[in-house]
């Protein structure tokens, strides 16, 4: 069993801000802990500085107690699997799997045996003998898999692996690492800018932006409870509306929102997400209990088959509603005038520092 800490690790490039601004993360063992964020933000770095490839400039990283800053790559005992499959094109699926074995110096019989479960846990056992180049993308990158794991490594480090790959195949393989990864139990650190990958496999999310964190939380918490404006919009899609806080009462189109807010009077930004927006196409009189009711214009549509997109024109600004499995009425809505519903339970607040503010349903 193997406990990360990273502790006050920071990489700088002058005169250019920081790359990584002081990272601490505690990643316990047996987690699959996901880094995620847009180009630029300092997973890729964070990750090559626990795998020894890179090092920082103050910090530290700790495995079980003890810092492993002044080990070289091969004896941090980490299995790395890359974006670029990074298999060897001469060697058969089994001797690229055998390679880390081989360079323990472990016996022929132990090298066979643990190749031989490795290649059985990624679904490659009938493949063992092929080269490289007569696999397709999902199976060479299921090779570097299994290169990684068949070593047992303390630490499993996967850096987008799954982004040379197309859309189905993705889902595919990222349910087999997450059932792989819970099977071992390994503890994984798992680097992606892709949001629904994160989502789908992650026991906790690292949302990092311009070198800092912005949020770690567990899937659910992150998606529904953002803390900061840049974590509610990279993660899933987000509406933004302009408020007005004064007193602690929320003001949102001129009239009362009905909710308690803690912060300082003045502009705020408030946000819903799109699957939280109810549509009426009927005139149905004051909101209900809980509710923020909007005149809208539907000014575009899309059937998507198990749902429906629709763009609305508010006196607020413009809204997104998605609606699943919409009624035949919903479909012909374009142009109509509509009462948006907002449900105040679901809106989240931020204040002008763009984090969100403590929100109580109930006038101030």
């Amino acid at each position: 069993m193997t406990d990360l800490r990273i502790e006050g690790v920071a990489k700088i490039y002058p005169p250019a801000p920081p790359v990584l601004d002081s990272i601490d993360i505690t990643i316990k063992s047996g987690e699959f802990f996901t880094l995620l964020g847009p180009s630029g933000c300092g997973k890729t770095t964070l990750l090559r500085i626990i795998a020894g490839f890179l090092r920082q400039d103050s910090g530290s990283v700790v495995v079980n107690g003890e810092k492993i800053d002044h080990l070289p790559p091969h004896k941090r005992d980490v299995g790395m699997v890359f974006q670029d499959y990074a298999i060897f094109p001469h060697l058969t699926v089994a001797e690229n799997v055998a390679f880390g074995l081989k360079a323990r110096k472990l016996s022929k019989e132990e090298i066979e045996t643990r190749v031989a479960e490795s290649l059985r846990s990624v679904r490659l056992e009938p493949l063992a003998n092929r080269l490289p180049s007569e696999l397709s993308g999902g199976q060479q990158q299921r090779v570097g898999l299994a290169r990684a794991m068949t070593i047992r490594p303390k630490l499993l480090l996967m850096d987008e692996p799954l982004s040379n790959l197309d859309a189905k195949l993705r889902i595919e393989l990222r349910e087999d690492i997450r059932d792989i990864q819970q099977r071992l139990g390994i503890t994984t650190i798992y680097v992606t800018h892709d949001q629904e990958e994160a989502l789908a496999i992650s026991d906790r999310i690292c949302v990092m932006n311009k070198g800092k964190i912005e949020q770690l939380d567990p899937p659910f918490e992150l998606y529904r409870h953002p803390k900061t404006r840049f974590a509610a919009n990279f993660v899933g899609t987000m509406n933004f509306l302009p408020g007005e806080l004064a007193g602690g009462a929320l003001t949102l189109g001129g009239q009362k929102a009905g909710l308690s807010v803690e912060g300082a009077n003045g502009p705020v930004s408030v946000a819903i997400r799109p699957e939280n927006v109810v549509i009426r196409t009927q005139a149905s009189g004051a909101a209900g209990a809980g509710e923020l009711a909007l005149s809208g214009t539907v000014a575009k549509s899309t059937f998507l088959g198990k749902e429906a997109h629709y763009t609305l024109k508010t006196p607020v600004g413009d809204l997104v509603a998605q609606v699943f499995d919409p009624t035949p009425d919903m479909l012909t809505v374009t142009g109509q005038t509509v009462d948006v519903l907002l449900p105040l339970q679901k809106l989240v607040v931020f204040g002008a520092d763009e984090k969100a503010l403590p929100v109580k349903v109930g006038g101030a």
